[in-house]
């Protein structure tokens, strides 16, 4: 039998479900110009995946790496579900988030 592919799935939805709240977290605290955390991640992972040898390994890194570059663009997703209410805003950030719905035109109960 092989379970690689087992193994593989399972890595890469832990994956998922290690970002997914990360970008949630994120978002709430320091707002989406925090992408850039993402966009270094995945490239590390990206070129760490290239030189492992062990093929599973680079499989499962090179998985991570893609869910960390999905997330820049859950990071704006996300802030789009904070102004329309569907998560809380850091009350530090209420201005920012205020300006923004004024200039999206979101009223914030959508």
């Amino acid at each position: 039998m092989n379970f690689s592919g087992i193994l593989v799935g399972a890595a890469v939805f832990l994956s998922i479900g290690i970002c997914h709240p990360l970008v949630i977290k994120m978002e709430y605290q320091w707002g989406k110009q925090s992408w850039w955390v993402w966009l270094v991640a995945g490239l590390v992972f990206c070129a760490l995946s290239l030189f492992v040898q062990n093929d599973i390994l680079s499989i499962i890194i090179g998985g991570f790496a893609f869910c960390c570059l999905w997330g820049i663009h859950e990071m704006f997703l996300q802030e789009k579900r904070v102004l329309r209410g569907w998560f809380p805003e850091n009350p530090k950030r209420h201005a920012y988030y205020e300006a923004r719905r004024k200039e999206l035109g979101i009223n914030g109960s959508n």
